[in-house]
């Protein structure tokens, strides 16, 4: 499969199963669609050079030909050959086979937990899924015993595997602080003792952060999430405290020395837009302004009939946003400014292994969430949907259906990802915003398959512009 698209002035062609990224010339572009039934690469014989020149004179009279001489034609045919010739151009797709095996043969080994440390919130942000930090269920705190077995649960379960990931989440997990603490001296005394090493990462909204709590995630924490939208009237609109009152300048200050103790490096400011703010670039540079380097702003999630949920006649416009920030960007890495966006990180050159970009995150399989109760679930968004209640941590799996269920879900068993472009980017999107607006894992959420197809033409165009800065250096 081939993808072709303009952008920021660049012709870009995009070899999907091979994921060779090519930067070519108008008279290529052209041709490469119409030369692909022609131009194919056997295992006995080279590439049929007379053959694709044959079918250029068939389509010689096309209009969008019709602007270029006999010799830019012959010269890109030329080099539409040699990618192809190359592996790099016009790919077959060898996957598909691959992941049904894969897929049948692979082991359950868990390799992260996500560990709900509080079922309560001191915000009341409009738009959250969990429901105020609640999930459908009533507020509570994990205690350090439940902690304790979700440790050593994912010690048991995760076979070989050496590096385990365990993050602190909410609600708010800061609420629950000394737990966190008390977990992560635990975490560390098991390493010793069965060879493994914790990877622990925090997930805070901030109002509770402290020189202490900075001090202690900097030693052990290997990255901090920060949650805030942008502008200060976005942010304090979407995400108040409980009384109502803006928390913006509240959490600005700290988040801000978070980023700094931290050397701008394992971190992220993350936010999330509207329908109310799908100018989102705005929030963007706004954080990129006030000095932060790692950036995540991504859209919401939910049902139509929330006055927030992202609508089809916004789309355009949000398009537009991505294309704009990616400019913005493109102009501040060329005045030696860094900044990372998070959606906008690709990995053209090797990337996941085939694994992972078939079958995406392990929600269900190699990832599970841990409520306050030590309920294990497939993934924090699934928390609460007693349908997708996997078992607990002290008696470990037990509805091995919905392991197989996760388990077997990938880009092949996704209808639409088949044909996708992004469908090794993407790895199939997630599972849980599939079955929420299909009831099905293997189902797809059509306005976020749209924005990210969005962000990973952004992406690769942002890497030829950085690549064309390089160049003229």
């Amino acid at each position: 499969m081939v993808h072709l698209y303009k952008a920021g002035g660049y012709n870009i062609v995009l070899d999907v199963e091979s994921g060779a990224v090519h930067i070519v010339d108008d008279a290529a572009y052209e041709l490469i669609p119409l030369m692909e039934s022609v131009v194919s690469k056997t295992a006995d014989s080279p590439l049929p050079l007379q053959t694709a020149l044959d079918r250029l004179a068939q389509i010689r009279d096309e209009e969008a030909l019709k602007r270029f001489c006999d010799e830019e034609l012959r010269e890109a045919v030329e080099e539409i050959c040699e990618l192809a010739d190359a592996g790099a151009l016009y790919s077959p797709d060898v996957y598909e086979q691959y992941v049904s095996e894969f897929s049948k043969h692979r082991a359950m080994v868990v390799k992260a937990l996500c560990l709900h440390m509080a079922h309560d919130c001191n915000l009341s942000c409009e738009y959250c899924f969990a429901g105020e930090g609640v999930y459908k269920g009533e507020r509570a705190l994990m205690s350090y015993e439940v902690g304790k077995k979700a440790l050593d649960f994912l010690i048991e379960n995760s076979g070989s595997r050496r590096n385990l990931e365990v993050d602190f989440f909410g609600g708010e997990p800061l609420m629950n602080w000394q737990v966190v603490k008390d977990l992560v001296q635990y975490g560390r005394s098991r390493e010793k003792e069965t060879g493994k090493n914790f990877r622990f990462t925090l997930t805070t909204n901030g109002v509770l952060l402290n020189d202490e709590i900075i001090e202690f995630a900097n030693k052990e924490m290997a990255n901090v999430v920060c949650s805030i939208d942008g502008r200060k009237e976005i942010h304090d609109k979407k995400r108040p405290l409980r009384g109502g009152q803006g928390s913006y300048d509240i959490i600005l200050p700290k988040f801000k020395k978070v980023a700094t103790s931290r050397g701008q490096n394992n971190y992220y400011v993350r936010g999330t837009y509207t329908h109310d703010n799908t100018d989102f670039s705005e929030d963007v540079i706004h954080l990129m302004d006030e000095g932060f380097e790692q950036i995540s702003v991504e859209p919401v999630v939910a049902g139509p009939e929330e006055s927030y949920a992202i609508r089809d006649e916004d789309i355009p416009e949000l398009l537009k946003q991505y294309d704009l920030l990616a400019q913005e960007i493109i102009k501040r890495r060329k005045k030696g400014e860094f900044v990372n966006f998070f959606h906008f990180m690709i990995d053209l050159e090797q990337g996941p292994c085939v694994a992972k970009r078939l079958s995406g995150c392990g929600a269900g399989s190699e990832y599970l969430a841990v409520t306050p109760q030590g309920e294990l679930y497939p993934c924090h968004q699934f928390v609460g949907d007693e349908e997708f209640k996997m078992g607990d941590v002290y008696g470990g799996i037990e509805r091995q259906d919905i392991k197989e269920k996760f388990l077997s879900c990938n880009v092949y068993t996704k209808e639409k990802c088949r044909d996708c472009f992004a469908k090794f980017y993407c790895s199939g999107g997630c599972m849980a915003n599939a079955y929420n607006f299909t009831g099905d894992v293997n189902g797809n959420y059509e306005t976020g398959c749209i924005l990210q197809r969005k962000r990973i033409e952004c992406a690769i165009m942002i890497k030829a512009a950085l690549a064309d800065q390089e160049a003229e250096a």
